[in-house]
């Protein structure tokens, strides 16, 4: 059977079908990015995601190592497969980063983040905001007569789910830290 004889529509023995096939499926990814705890360096890693249009979802920053001289950033970015390779690489190749991973497909992970809300109410309002921050094991930083400030820590799933529950009963500000995450293991 010779090229010409192929049904057309067929690219089983195509020659043409080698082409990578790419995902246009926004995916969510965590990245841990250590770097040189240095000026600068920060602004120069935040640059490469503006510079080229990529968002960040979340974006916490820290010295890890005193004596090193080395901080963590940890970013949670969206994109398709394709975009956060690209991503990845452009990261690895910025001179102060020593190490990029992608919690997401690296294996298991741990994420944690810290938000403050601020619940302003009386009556059953208050009653109400103090139970389900007792479900949620929220825990009252400070009080006044009409407002409390809860601290919560948990998934960025789980913060989101306490705070649809505080808007109705009287949110009115809310802090977060951005994610915080750990491979699980030994690395």
């Amino acid at each position: 059977m010779n090229a010409l004889q192929i049904k057309k529509g067929s690219t089983k023995h195509s020659a043409y079908n080698l082409r990578p096939q790419f995902s246009d499926v926004q995916e969510t990814h965590t990245l841990a990015v250590l770097v040189d705890n240095e000026a600068g360096v920060l602004a120069r890693v935040i640059g490469l995601f503006s510079g080229r249009g990529y968002n960040i979802d979340s974006l916490t920053v820290a010295e890890v190592d005193h004596t090193g001289h080395l901080s963590r950033i940890t970013v949670v970015t969206r994109g398709t497969p394709q975009v956060i390779e690209q991503i990845k690489a452009q990261l690895g190749r910025i001179i102060p980063v020593h190490e990029v991973h992608d919690l997401t497909t690296e294996g298991p992970s741990v994420e944690r983040e810290l938000a403050l809300l601020k619940v302003s109410g009386d009556g059953d309002k208050r009653v109400e905001a103090l139970r389900l921050a007792d479900i949620f094991r929220a825990n009252v930083v400070d009080s006044t007569l009409s407002s409390f400030v809860f601290e919560i820590t948990g998934t960025p799933e789980k913060i989101d789910a306490f705070a649809d529950l505080m808007r109705p009963l009287g949110l009115v500000e809310m802090a977060r830290t951005g994610v915080a995450a750990l491979a699980r293991g030994i690395a």
